[in-house]
This record gives C-alpha cells, sequence and structure tokens, in this order.
C-alpha cells in the first residue's frame, strides 16, 4: 500500500488487490482511528471515488475506515484491456481482495450504479461476510427481472447499443471529454452538488477510447460476455445480510417498478424512495442521504423523505 499527497481533503492510497493496483480515496477522523470496521464505497457508470464525497465523511466519523477505490478500469486504478477482463466475477474478486487487503474484521458495503450490481451479487455470492449492505439506485437482479417491463427496456437502449464492438468508444472518443462529463448534470435534480473536482475527474474518463472501452465493458461482460446468464442460472439465494436501499424516483435510466419485489430476495431490507432524487441519488440529497444513513447505521429507526411513496404493500421495512 502507497500514498500520495492529497489536494482535495481527502487522502489517496494505492492497493493492491486480486492482482491489481486500485486507486483508492479515503477519509480520516479521529473516531475511526485503530478501528477493524470498515466501509467500502463502489461508484458506478461512469464516475470516480468522487462519486462519495458527501458520504464518505459521515462514515469516518461514524467510527468506520473509510474506502471509495476507482474500480478496475477507472481512473488511476489498473486498467486491463480485455473484456474478460471485465467479467462480473473478476468484479467480485476484487471486492473480496480490497476487503481483504484492508484488514478490516467487519465490512459495510456501499454501492450506487454499477457499483451496486457488483454489490448485489457479491452479498448473493457471500464471496465474503458483510457486516451491511447499502445499495443506490440499481435494483436487485432477481426484483428486476420480475419488473421489467417495456418501459424499462426502452430506458435500457444505451446498453444494446454499447454491445456493438469497438464503435461506441470511437464515437466517444470524439467528443469533448468536459462536455460529456457536463451530460450528467442534465439528469441531476441538483446539478449545482456536483462540484468543478468532480467534474474534472469524470472528464477523464472519457479522454481516449481506453479508458472509454474500460467502462463500457462492464456492461459488455455482463451482457454479450454471458455474466448475467452465469448468474442466473446459479440462482439468487436470499440475502440475510442487513440491507438499506435507497432510490431516487426520478431515474431516467431505471424504472421503480424494479424494485418493487426486493423484499422477497432480501430479509433484513429497510427501502426508502426519495421523490425528489434523480438516479445521482447520493449527490442529489445528500443530506436527506446522509440522515438515513445515520439512522440506519446506528440501527435506529431510518427517516422518511417527504412526500415519500408508501412502499409497504411492498414488503419493505
Amino acid at each position: 500500500m502507497t500514498g500520495n499527497a492529497s489536494t482535495d481533503g481527502f487522502g489517496h492510497e494505492f492497493v493492491a488487490a486480486n492482482g491489481l493496483q486500485f486507486h483508492v480515496a479515503t477519509c480520516e477522523h479521529e473516531a475511526a482511528e485503530g478501528s477493524d470496521r470498515l466501509a467500502l464505497f463502489l461508484h458506478g457508470f461512469p464516475e470516480r471515488w468522487s462519486s462519495w464525497k458527501y458520504q464518505m465523511p459521515l462514515l469516518a466519523r461514524l467510527g468506520y475506515r473509510v474506502w471509495a477505490p476507482d474500480l478496475r478500469g477507472y481512473g488511476d486504478s489498473d486498467r486491463p484491456g480485455k473484456l474478460s477482463d471485465y467479467a462480473i466475477e473478476k468484479l467480485l474478486d476484487d471486492v473480496a481482495g480490497l476487503i481483504d487487503a484492508s484488514g478490516a474484521k467487519k465490512t459495510v458495503l456501499l454501492a450506487h450504479d454499477w457499483g451496486a450490481v457488483i454489490a448485489w451479487v457479491f452479498a448473493v455470492r457471500r464471496l465474503r461476510e458483510l457486516d451491511g449492505l447499502v445499495i443506490m439506485n440499481v435494483p436487485h437482479p432477481g426484483a428486476a427481472s420480475r419488473g421489467f417491463s417495456w418501459r424499462q427496456l426502452l430506458r435500457s437502449w444505451y446498453v444494446i447499443a454499447f454491445q456493438i464492438p469497438g464503435l461506441p468508444e470511437r464515437a466517444l472518443a470524439r467528443r469533448d471529454p468536459v462536455q460529456m462529463a457536463e451530460g450528467m448534470l442534465s439528469s441531476m435534480a441538483h446539478p449545482e452538488n456536483l462540484d468543478a473536482d468532480s467534474l474534472r475527474l469524470l472528464a477523464e474518463n472519457w479522454q481516449g477510447s481506453a479508458r472509454i472501452a474500460a467502462m463500457l465493458n462492464y456492461y459488455r461482460a455482463y451482457v454479450r460476455g454471458g455474466g448475467a446468464q452465469r448468474q442466473r442460472k446459479l440462482g439468487y439465494p436470499v440475502i440475510d445480510t442487513r440491507t438499506l436501499m435507497l432510490w431516487g424516483v426520478n431515474d431516467i435510466a431505471l424504472t421503480v417498478e424494479t424494485t418493487y419485489a426486493t423484499g422477497d430476495f432480501v430479509t433484513d431490507l429497510t427501502l426508502r424512495y426519495l421523490p425528489e432524487a434523480s438516479h445521482w441519488v447520493q449527490q442529489d440529497e445528500p443530506e436527506l442521504v446522509n440522515r438515513m444513513l445515520e439512522a440506519w447505521v446506528q440501527g435506529g429507526d431510518v427517516p422518511r423523505a417527504p412526500g415519500e411513496p408508501n412502499p409497504t404493500r411492498h414488503g419493505c421495512g
């Protein structure tokens, strides 16, 4: 493990795990000194560790060592070049390797978007025991299948487009990386919450076809590479890990109906809908998300968002 200087208020280290070097952002607080509890944050597409800037200090204050890696292929982490390098099984092993490298005895896994795809499967397969699971704006794969609709298929058009070999990355690499990064702002409820440093990091993701291909290969390996099919064949045993699921209702990519069967796949589930938030829920509503997180981590009643739909008919706590 090696460190480098921080210019943004967070620590930055390089951690060896699963045969790769991962850039890991950290957050320190006196409450977490010597802690054997790890809060491991997994970002999604097309983001970086900075997706979690608002939540990292909270978990540190609550006594957790905080790690927010750039996932493989992203940012300053290693970027293997083959589609098969992004198979879901390898992504799961990355998470297991990071947990092992931390030396933590207890781990809470917090994940959004593609990070949440990985986290759901990681919890199902029980590669390592988790003390808690926090999921944001990606449905459990079993629940998603039950809630799939033509409306969801139309929203998933980009996943289909990404399957074309070579063409999408070449086309996207011709576009201005800053404009690509700023494209995320149009789908946020509160784009003012995405600061200049985060936009700069996002723009780096769009600089060159190799970086773009790495991001797209997550989708390709899961769909065209058969990762989703392999997981379906294994089945989805019920998750007994204590789980918090937060869902921004104004998600342009995923329908809320894909969440309704989640309680059939998770025994200890708390599900909260945030009606004013978009897909980028932890950045749109950081104060509300953090209040919910803090209550859940401390074992209290998780507050509901103002105007939240009543989810009790779907078996959610």
